[in-house]
């Protein structure tokens, strides 16, 4: 018997209940009584190592992650560790890579460290079937689960994205507009946010006339993230496609691009135009700088941990199941409009 039992018992939110075991004044009488009869009837004991708001509350948040290594998920533990010290909690931080039965494990050991609620950094945790989804649904019957970059419709669980087909979408038909002919999309990877990503590429495209999207989209998959630049620099001069603008799936990608438009004479950006996603200080780093789409991490980050806030204060209700943010072009020397 945990707080969490005695919350699903009474029908009362676990802020009610901690409230009521604190003894708190704001309590009325009717709910006090049935909290108490239910903590009498199954004997329970606050947790000796709880601490902070309430007597079950270890000031904890769970991060779960696929990879620290990578810059975006780096970017976001960074950016969530420093709003979750404001709000006054401390994190636990586990890696779990891409194979589902770690995911699994990894959830688990972080439930048993008693945390109030698990942040899940990524779309990879987002799979296709209810079955391989069904470790998150149930944690979630104990814990608040927030996703960054992934959607899952389950009770208690509660995502932010940034609208990435949209934005692949935007940036598809503004190139496509100035006057390209044969874009490539190039990407690494089939995540939630990927399929999102190459819809949007496909419906621009679609918009456009061109026929075969499949043939416009080249799919590396780097070993590692050392030296991923140069491999994606590789295979694009061993695929040598024709084209005149790549947008990439994110800055690493465009970076590996550019580097294959600048190995065959081509001028950038009136030969190739090349723009990344992420938005990352790599951008300013290459020459030419390169144009990225900004998908918010920050405000991403910023709102996981606001909202999570409201639900500890047994606000649940009014914070929204789905948050999406819209993305913003960044444009720098890799592109040119026709301005």
């Amino acid at each position: 018997m945990n707080i969490y039992d005695i919350s699903k018992k009474t029908g009362f939110s676990t802020a009610t209940v901690s409230r009521v075991i604190n003894g708190s004044a704001s309590v009325s009488e009717k709910t006090r009584a049935k909290v108490l009869a239910v903590i009498e009837e199954y004997g329970y004991t606050p947790n000796v190592f709880a601490r902070g708001l309430g007597l079950n509350t270890m000031k904890t948040v769970g991060i779960m992650c696929s990879d620290s290594s990578d810059r975006y998920i780096a970017k976001a533990i960074y950016f969530l560790e420093e709003y979750l010290r404001k709000a006054g909690y401390d994190l636990i931080l586990c890696c779990t890579g891409r194979d589902h039965s770690v995911k699994v494990k990894q959830m688990k050991l972080i439930l048993s460290k008693r945390v109030d609620a698990v942040i899940l950094v990524g779309s990879s945790y987002v799979e296709e079937t209810d079955e391989l989804n069904a470790y998150i649904v149930e944690a979630a019957g104990s814990v608040p689960v927030m996703i960054i970059n992934g959607i899952l419709n389950a009770p208690n669980v509660y995502c932010t994205v940034c609208d990435d087909h949209l934005a692949i979408y935007e940036i598809t038909r503004k190139l496509l507009e100035s006057g390209r002919k044969s874009p490539l999309f190039l990407c690494n990877s089939s995540s939630y946010s990927a399929k999102k990503k190459i819809r949007g590429f496909k419906d621009a495209l679609e918009q456009f006339g061109i026929d075969h999207p499949d043939e416009h989209i080249l799919t590396v998959y780097p070993p590692n993230k050392t030296g991923m630049v140069n491999y994606v620099r590789d295979r694009m001069i061993e695929a040598d496609p024709d084209t005149d603008c790549i947008i990439a799936a994110e800055d690493m990608l465009a970076i590996g691009a550019l580097k294959f438009a600048l190995s065959k004479g081509a001028r950038v950006p009136e030969d190739i135009a090349v723009t990344g996603y992420n938005n990352f200080d790599l951008c300013e780093c290459c020459e030419p700088e390169l144009t990225s789409i900004d998908n918010k991490l920050e405000a991403l980050c910023e709102k996981s941990v606001s909202s999570l806030m409201q639900i500890f204060s047994d606000n649940a209700r009014s914070v929204p199941k789905q948050t999406v943010y819209s993305c913003e072009l960044v444009e720098r020397g890799t592109t040119c409009f026709g301005k």
